[in-house]
């Protein structure tokens, strides 16, 4: 990193966040907002996705036909993504030419076009969609994991939305819901590269400053209650493997104890990466879960995951068994790892390998030009920028203490969600 990252508010209420980075020519410019899955009305879930999929169709200044060519004839990339709290949209170019992503994207916040016949097809573009992932047994097992783990709470749907739901969704909705949250006062403008600070925040204040704030607030999502007991789910399809799912429920990442469930997750089940936009992976053969499963030919894969997320979320176990293992079996040699977390502290070397791996992997995730200006206002998102810039130092701070608390208090038996899904052809 070449600098800290410089925080301006403008009077419209955009936050802006610069950091420059000289070594190479580029500049990268990612808008963030403050609406996803988690923000959607019941009825209406998938919004969030389908204004992404529109702010494509282009606008009056920049037509559908022409958005492409105006990025990738000078060397550039874009693209955008939604998920459970944000939805963001990134540009990275030649230094020089970074006035067409600020320019792009100011239009784009207030000016897209929304017409009808375009809303209709891509309906079935986000219907087919959300077609192709029912064909898939870990959409379909997650899916079914996340309404078991929530009654409340958004998070219980996919980010793509409700079936019945994307059929009904009326044209009015949805351009209500980008002319709701695509507002300064909802955004996050995050830019990383070789340009002079002072220079291009002037340009920032002129095209982005005029734009009216709006109410960007944002509403509390219900509270959700601890499952009083274990849940278990179980699907059935084609396919020739057994995919055991075992969630519990994790905190939010802007509670200090997501730290330590780093680091256990990088001894249970080897390193994983919070970022949605990164590269590199470090293996995870060391890690206890590995050598308990697939060395000892119980499970074909292991992985496990937490999200970074404003509420709290799920942190899932994910392995792939051979058709004919016992689910049971394996739920119980998890148990065992999980018990002896909780019943014995961590040596330290053990704990050192972990940090380390999880250090790489967020090395890895934050090397590029266009990840530094990601995990600005990734970080934004649920914390704020300065997450990012202590995350390391945070991850050095866990103890063993610290990993076996946290085993005690969030891998409880009593709390978890179980997904299994099997083959039809499997005999159970």
């Amino acid at each position: 990193m070449d600098s800290i990252t410089e925080k301006h508010i403008l009077e419209n209420g955009l936050t802006v966040l610069m950091r420059e980075i000289h070594h190479v020519p580029l500049v990268s410019h990612w808008i963030w907002y403050q609406v996803g899955s988690r923000d959607e009305p019941e009825g209406q879930t998938g919004l969030s996705h389908w204004v992404e999929h529109m702010q494509f169709k282009g606008t009056i200044r920049y037509p559908v036909h022409v958005l492409d060519q105006i990025i990738s004839r000078d060397g550039g990339v874009w693209n955008a993504m939604t998920y459970l709290d944000w939805t963001a949209y990134f540009e990275t170019l030649p230094s020089q030419k970074i006035d067409i992503a600020l320019d792009l994207e100011a239009d784009r916040m207030r000016n897209s076009i929304f017409d009808v016949k375009e809303i209709e097809l891509e309906r079935t573009v986000v219907i087919s969609e959300r077609e192709g992932n029912e064909n898939e047994p870990i959409f379909r097992l997650s899916e079914a994991v996340r309404k078991a783990a929530f009654h409340s709470h958004p998070y219980r749907h996919e980010v793509i939305g409700e079936m019945e739901d994307l059929k009904r969704i009326s044209p009015s909705q949805l351009i209500n819901h980008y002319r709701k949250h695509y507002v300064p006062d909802n955004a996050v403008l995050a830019i990383a590269g070789n340009f002079k600070t002072s220079e291009l925040l002037k340009r920032i204040e002129h095209l982005y400053g005029s734009i009216p704030a709006g109410n960007g607030k944002r509403t509390p999502a219900p509270d959700e209650e601890s499952p009083p007991e274990e849940k278990r789910v179980e699907l059935e399809g084609p396919g020739d493997t057994i995919y055991l799912e075992i969630n519990y429920p994790s905190p939010s990442a802007g509670n200090e104890d997501i730290f330590s469930l780093l680091v256990l997750d990088s001894i249970l089940t080897g390193p994983s990466s919070l970022a949605m936009f990164s590269g590199g992976s470090v293996s995870n053969k060391t890690s206890r879960l590995y050598q308990h499963l697939v060395e000892k030919d119980l499970a074909v894969s292991v992985s496990g995951g937490i999200q970074a997320t404003i509420d709290p979320f799920l942190y899932g176990i994910l392995t792939i068994l051979p058709p004919d293992q016992s689910v049971d079996k394996v739920i119980k040699a998890v148990d065992q790892e999980i018990d002896e977390l909780k019943s014995h502290k961590i040596g330290q070397g053990e704990i050192h390998r972990a940090i380390k791996q999880a250090k790489a992997i967020f090395a890895y995730g934050s090397e590029s030009i266009t990840n530094q200006a990601f995990w600005m206002g990734y970080a934004s998102m649920f914390a704020d920028h300065t997450w990012f810039d202590t995350f390391i130092h945070k991850l050095e701070a866990v103890t063993p203490d610290s990993i076996q608390k946290s085993a005690q208090k969030y891998l409880k038996d009593r709390r978890r969600v179980i997904g299994i899904y099997r083959s039809k052809r499997e005999k159970y």
